[in-house]
């Protein structure tokens, strides 16, 4: 029988506790934002919310609800999610499967993996980019949020490395029996590489959901600000300048309930597909982070 020793479980006690703090540090102020959304417009303002709602109502949900500001935000965020996350996943996918290939079958791979390298130490910067998307009359429009970020060199490495943890003799008895290169790619490579393409489909999902900078900078009208952008100005800094606000809807973005609804709504899309892909998430980084 294996027997612990008592260092070890001293050791696996600390580590349990340390877990336990790190998980309460990072659930505790969600559910404290969830608790003032709750709460009255009286008691958020005199700061006696802690983690359960004080003189319970839902007014704050109403106008967050009712805002149409708030709304149109937030279906900015959702287009710019779904298009920037299949564009992303489409690019990242064809270009780590035909990267994932040895250099027999592909000459050219080394120079290629070299540029999307370089492209990870190196970028033209901030001012080079808004040229960009200016000039090719991008900005203001939901491509300058989608097209700027749809790939990423590091998710296409992590799934790159997983396909070359394939067996070749997979892809050569599909060859014998007729399969073309996309047939392959998409009856074999993809089903087995589930895990590292959930893994990955997470990390660009997020990216584009929390990112508020390039709206900021490429959206001249802040009616398409998305949803990260509209609370990063509104919510946080509270510049409300840009908007364009009658003095009630602005009386009512001020309220601390008001802001704390916003917030949760915007982390709850998150927040409800997680779950879903949080069993791929550990396996997919392990597994695409062993090869080179």
């Amino acid at each position: 029988m294996y027997h612990k020793s008592i260092g070890y479980r001293w050791f696996n006690a600390i580590n349990h506790v340390f877990l336990v703090i790190v998980s309460l540090i990072c659930i505790l102020p969600l559910v404290h934002i969830l608790a003032v959304s709750f709460s009255s417009a009286s008691a958020a303002t005199a700061n006696i919310v802690n983690l359960w709602p004080v003189d319970f109502t839902l007014e704050a949900y109403a106008k967050t609800i009712n805002n149409s500001a708030f709304i149109r935000a937030l279906l900015v965020s959702l287009l710019r999610t779904v298009l920037g996350t299949g564009i992303g996943m489409a690019v990242i996918i064809l270009s780590g499967y035909a990267l994932s290939k040895s250099y027999a079958e592909f000459k050219s791979r080394n120079w290629y993996m070299w540029i999307f390298v370089f492209t990870m130490l190196f970028s033209g910067g901030l001012v080079p980019s808004y040229i960009l998307i200016t000039n090719l009359h991008l900005a203001n429009t939901i491509w300058a949020l989608v097209l700027p970020s749809a790939f990423s060199a590091f998710n296409m490495i992590l799934l790159m490395n997983f396909f070359r943890t394939i067996p070749a003799e997979l892809e050569e008895a599909a060859l014998i029996d007729g399969a073309g290169i996309f047939r392959i790619l998409f009856s074999i490579h993809l089903p087995v590489s589930l895990p590292s393409v959930a893994t990955i489909t997470l990390f660009t999902l997020v990216g584009h959901w929390n990112s508020w900078f390039d709206g900021l900078i490429y959206m001249m009208n802040p009616q398409n600000y998305p949803l990260a952008t509209f609370l990063q100005t509104v919510v946080v800094q509270q510049d409300f300048s840009k908007m364009s606000l009658n003095p009630k809807d602005m009386e009512n973005l001020s309220q601390r309930t008001v802001k704390a609804a916003q917030i949760f709504i915007g982390a709850l899309p998150i927040l409800m597909v997680y779950p879903f892909l949080q069993k791929y998430f550990v396996k997919g980084i392990v597994v695409g982070a062993v090869k080179e």
